[in-house]
């Protein structure tokens, strides 16, 4: 569902992604990791279409994003790590404008709107400006509007900022019950946490080049540490670790 081959992006003389190769496959919730500076945004700003690889190509869904970005924005949804929103609209005018885009129908958007509504807690502000919405509930909006057209590829930076441990208990469940259901997750975060409770693979990223990627077991085996995975991630991501354990299992995955 996504592919990532040989993908470099420079700015400069500065290699922000450099020689990234990856596959993900349908179903899959892939989590990626890294220092700042690692080229993690970036690398999904070019997934998602919004920016160009200097070199190597991209696929979602089979369609290449920048040969065939209509066929494959269709087929996925982004959330960055600051969305934007039209802060005149209210939530459930965003709602319809982004289905609309999606060319769904008032029915559609009724049912998967109200559901999703339902589910984040966002009936008592769904007629509301967005301008007047905290960051927590942005970021809501934010999310819901992305998972309205029941995209096949679901791409998130960062998507626990700004909210309460309760509504991020709810982003947790549903992206977790959608890539069971076959929708591909890839997320990118600080929080170890939400890697280690909710992946099935795990990328390490590091000065743009992915150096680890696997299970848990096999980054814990790469790294050489065997608690938990904080330990393993410092051990990758050390200056000599970054060095020494540069390697990929993505092929595996």
């Amino acid at each position: 569902m996504i592919e990532l081959v040989h993908l470099v992006k420079k700015f400069g003389e500065l290699a922000a992604v450099n020689d990234l190769t990856l596959t993900v496959p349908r179903g899959q919730f892939f989590a990626v990791l890294g220092p700042n500076a690692a080229g993690k945004t970036t690398t999904l700003k070019i997934l998602a279409g919004l920016m160009k690889p200097t070199a190597g190509s991209v696929r979602v869904s089979g369609f290449d994003v920048q040969t065939e970005p209509l066929e494959a924005r269709k087929r996925m949804a982004f959330v960055p790590d600051f969305p934007f929103l039209y802060d005149k609209l209210t939530p459930w005018e965003f709602f319809r404008f982004t289905g609309q885009l999606f060319q769904m129908t008032d029915e559609q958007i009724q049912t998967e709107g109200g559901e999703l509504i339902a589910r984040f807690n966002l009936e008592s502000c769904v007629n509301q400006p967005i301008e007047g919405l905290s960051h927590g509930t942005r970021q809501r909006v934010a999310i819901v509007s992305a998972l309205l057209h029941q995209p096949e590829v679901f791409i998130i930076d960062e998507p626990m900022v700004g909210l309460d441990p309760q509504h991020a208990r709810v982003v947790k469940d549903i992206l977790k019950e959608r890539s069971l259901k076959g929708m591909t997750v890839l997320v990118s975060t600080h929080q170890l946490s939400v890697a280690e409770e909710l992946a099935d693979c795990i990328g390490i990223m590091h000065q743009g080049r992915l150096i680890a990627a696997g299970t848990r077991e096999q980054l814990r085996k790469l790294s050489g540490a065997a608690g938990p995975l904080e330990e393993v991630f410092l051990a990758l991501t050390s200056e000599n670790g970054a060095v020494e354990k540069e390697h990929s299992l993505s092929e595996k995955i």
